[in-house]
């Protein structure tokens, strides 16, 4: 696990599973367009929050890539879950400022809805394709580049699901401060 405080917020990557963060105000679906049970972290966190989440979601899809909305949490130990769809590597293009937009549009939702803390996954690196550490480097470029722009949001987690994802996290991040 790494830790890192910058300008007044929490940092952290972490090895685990997204929809078992009860310390989190909210955590992020890597959603597909339909906002819909499906697998990996979206269909973890569908199973965790129960059969309300996905009749929450229907009227809010669908949604494009870069979009995030937002929901109650139901079952899950969270206030809220933010979905976003990421780009699809190789489809959807431009792939990078659309990955961004996730980030940011999510960071911007909680900001708006007062939320103390947020948990992201590793959007678009598991069925969509983006390759992790290039992915990983647009997650944390954006995410430091709204650091000055938040008011109520004081931790951020990357939870990442695979001991070797946390690492290329971790070591990204480590880069990217030195």
């Amino acid at each position: 696990m790494t830790t890192r405080h910058l300008q007044g917020v929490t940092l952290e990557c972490v090895q685990g599973d997204i929809a078992r963060q009860p310390d989190m105000d909210a955590i992020v679906n890597a959603a597909n367009a339909e906002l819909r049970i499906g697998g990996g972290v979206a269909g973890a966190i569908h199973r965790g929050a129960g059969p309300e989440l996905e009749r929450e979601c229907q009227p809010l899809a669908p949604i494009q890539p870069g979009q995030a909305v937002i929901t109650g949490a139901h079952n899950l130990p969270n206030r809220s879950v933010v979905h976003c769809l990421g780009p699809v590597y190789g489809v959807d293009e431009p792939a990078e400022p659309l990955l961004a937009s996730c980030y940011r549009n999510a960071l911007e939702l909680a900001e708006q809805n007062e939320l103390g803390s947020i948990a992201f996954p590793a959007i678009s690196t598991g069925a969509f394709g983006y390759p992790l550490e290039a992915a990983t480097q647009v997650a944390f470029k954006t995410v430091l580049e709204m650091l000055p722009q938040l008011s109520s949001v004081k931790h951020i987690r990357f939870v990442l699901f695979q001991k070797a994802d946390a690492r290329v996290h971790e070591e990204v991040l480590e880069r990217l401060l030195d």
